[in-house]
């Protein structure tokens, strides 16, 4: 194994309920003003809306609102949400939503304090110094950014030109919630494409870390591959039962488990996948689950020679195929097969095809991909590396 440093500070307050408890927690944390930041109307349907704001009443904490937060979170939120901060003496926030909602509180909470554009963090300009203190109420499992210290934010008017939608990602253990609170009960009524597209999202974080260069990771291997097991067992189960509340537990917990860098621990990470999608979605605004069911298999095809023992191992051991390390082609051609067949049980597309996605824009999306260096640690991947994954998810 590699040398690693864990450290991860976020509470966690998992169970039925917990959501009414958000405003003594606040308080605990010293928290005297908060912006309460969150998406749509789902949490006002919900009526979690109105259970947050007589937490915080009941607590005698403050509050500002700001939601409107889209999939694909953007910057000109972020920008408003710095304002409203400063202008209001914001000391706290709380982030209520899935991982687009919690994103943009992070850029919020990185931007504040500092006295240039937040956007210099995510164009390799400026370094997290300082941030405010965060905290998320959880209703969408899939990005595990209720316990990372990452964010990924979308600029509609970026690059030179100020007319390029660029999506990227920047991180800090500053930016770490303080607490979150996950309870499985709000998401009973999320969409069924949400929910698969938050579990595919969860699968590629995982996999993410899963497929490495090193060697004797054997404990690591098989965390990753349990918490693989458990969703996927999961899915089937809340896609069948939407408040089957016990399904929807572990996928809640798998998701943060996914993200939390426990699985990634004396392993070099890969990340390349996601940076592929991120294009995609920055272009296309398609939902990021939908994206890495699109990419990954076919990263998977286009790195297969680097190391096709680990990848004829993931298929065996998640996906159950016939072990015959000596017939590779076989074991990834029927491994895809079923990881698409996965992907498709719970509805979510496989190909760019699917999307109505064409091939004009593969060497624009490329290049803004590898903008500053080649991606990925499994194979360092190039423009030209790049592209031809995007060709191999045309169908």
């Amino acid at each position: 194994m590699t040398n690693f440093v864990f450290q991860n500070e976020t509470k966690i307050i998992f169970g039925k309920g917990t959501e009414k408890d958000v405003g003594k927690e606040l308080i605990a944390h010293s928290a005297k003003k908060v912006l309460f930041h969150y998406g749509g109307g789902s949490i006002k349907r919900t009526g979690l809306y109105d259970t947050v704001v007589k937490s915080l009443k009941d607590a005698g904490v403050e509050y500002v609102e700001l939601g409107g937060v889209k999939p694909n979170p953007r910057l000109s939120l972020v920008h408003e949400g710095i304002k409203r901060c400063r202008d209001e003496g914001v000391d706290f926030i709380l982030a209520v939503g899935g991982g687009s909602v919690i994103d943009s509180a992070k850029a919020i909470a990185a931007g504040v304090p500092y006295e240039g554009d937040v956007w210099d963090f995510y164009d390799n300009k400026g370094v997290i110094k300082d941030a405010m203190p965060l905290a998320t109420i959880l209703t969408l499992p899939a990005a595990g950014s209720e316990t990372s210290p990452a964010t990924v934010i979308t600029n509609m008017h970026g690059g030179e030109s100020g007319d390029e939608q660029i999506k990227r990602g920047t991180g800090s253990g500053l930016l770490r919630p303080r607490f979150s609170i996950l309870n499985p009960e709000l998401t009973f009524t999320l969409p069924k494409y949400q929910t698969a597209a938050g579990i595919t999202d969860m699968m590629a974080h995982i996999m993410e870390r899963y497929f490495t260069q090193e060697r004797h990771v054997d404990l690591t291997d098989h965390l990753c591959e349990g918490a693989m097991k458990s969703i996927i067992k999961n899915a089937e189960r809340v896609m069948e039962d939407p408040k089957d509340y016990d399904a929807r537990a572990e996928i809640m917990w798998a998701g943060t488990i996914a993200h939390n860098d426990i699985l990634g621990t004396g392993r070099s990470e890969d990340w390349g996948t996601h940076m592929i999608e991120h294009e995609l979605s920055a272009i296309y605004d398609i939902t990021h689950g939908a994206g890495l069911a699109i990419i990954f298999p076919a990263w998977i095809r286009y790195n297969f020679n680097e190391y096709p023992e680990k990848i004829m191992q993931f298929f065996h051991r998640i996906f159950d195929v016939e072990a015959e390390f000596d017939k590779p082609e076989y074991m990834l051609n029927e491994g895809i097969r079923r990881l698409k067949e996965f992907y498709k049980s719970i509805g979510m597309p496989t190909s760019l095809k699917d999307e109505g996605i064409e091939d004009d824009r593969f060497e624009e999306m490329a290049e803004k991909c590898v903008v500053f260096g080649p991606v990925g640690n499994f194979k360092k991947m190039h423009k030209e590396d790049v592209i031809e994954v995007y060709k191999l998810a045309k169908e």
